[in-house]
């Protein structure tokens, strides 16, 4: 067989002046262009999801957990409020005896000590019917206008539902010394007819039981005031008047390093 060789493209025919000439184009080119990038396809676009877009989700969720959790708590709160209805203990000043009261300045170096005996008794009451009270060991302190007048403590006890508990103690002092200003003013309140103006202050720790649950220890203030002392005459106690007393019992709760 015979190899037909087609040309590429058609011939162009052009008649002038009566004479027919045939022309023929040229093959194409086919050589490499190297200045020419070959194709090469792209891959398909990926959207990325940024690291602010995830940052701001985990905190959206966060915030969302952590209100979920206070309104849980919340409502737990208010269940058991309604339930048992808790209520803080309450205490009062029964009687406070002075039996010793003395402010002796020595001529030496012209200072003033203080040497103080007081027998307090407090009423600590619980009128919960299902709460109770475990008390750590408690500190008083008796005041006049800033100025400390005597110093005990009581032993840890527990408080059981609608208990009333007697808390007795001896305070004092020996040998206390005292500025010149506060002496001034203590010898000016105990010319008074209605005596010199005393506060009690007790504090202590204590854990609220309600069945099988038990809270984490918190402290708690207790802060009595309007009592009026008057110096002992003889080796007689003098009786304070405790008939406008009032008492004020503060939670002193701790979270961190702030108490409140």
């Amino acid at each position: 067989m015979t190899d037909r060789v087609y040309p590429s493209a058609k011939p162009t025919t052009t008649t002038t002046n009566g004479t027919t000439t045939t022309t023929t184009p040229p093959p194409k080119s086919h050589l490499y262009n190297p200045t020419r990038h070959p194709f090469r396809p792209q891959p398909p676009h990926r959207r990325r999801r940024s690291g602010r877009s995830c940052l701001c989700h985990c905190c959206f969720w966060s915030v969302l957990l952590i209100i979920l959790i206070l309104l849980i708590a919340a409502i737990a709160a208010c269940f058991l409020y309604v339930i048992y209805n808790p209520r803080r203990p309450s205490f009062s000043v029964a009687a406070l005896k002075i039996s010793q009261f003395n402010l002796s300045t020595s001529a030496a170096d012209d200072t003033t000590h203080l040497a103080s005996t007081l027998n307090l008794t407090i009423t600590s009451k619980n009128p919960n019917k299902k709460l109770i009270y475990i008390y750590d060991p408690f500190s008083i302190t008796v005041l006049s206008n800033q100025v400390v007048i005597a110093n005990g403590s009581f032993p840890s006890f527990t408080s059981n539902p609608k208990d009333v508990t007697a808390i007795r103690s001896t305070l004092s002092t020996t040998g206390e010394l005292v500025d010149a200003e506060s002496v001034s003013q203590l010898r000016s309140d105990l010319k008074k007819k209605n005596g010199l103006p005393l506060e009690i202050v007790v504090d202590t720790k204590v854990v609220v039981k309600l069945e099988k649950l038990k809270s984490k220890k918190f402290g708690i203030r207790v802060a009595c005031d309007g009592i009026r002392g008057f110096v002992p005459k003889g080796k007689v106690a003098s009786v304070a008047s405790t008939a406008n007393v009032k008492c004020k019992v503060d939670l002193r709760i701790k979270i961190w390093k702030w108490t409140f």
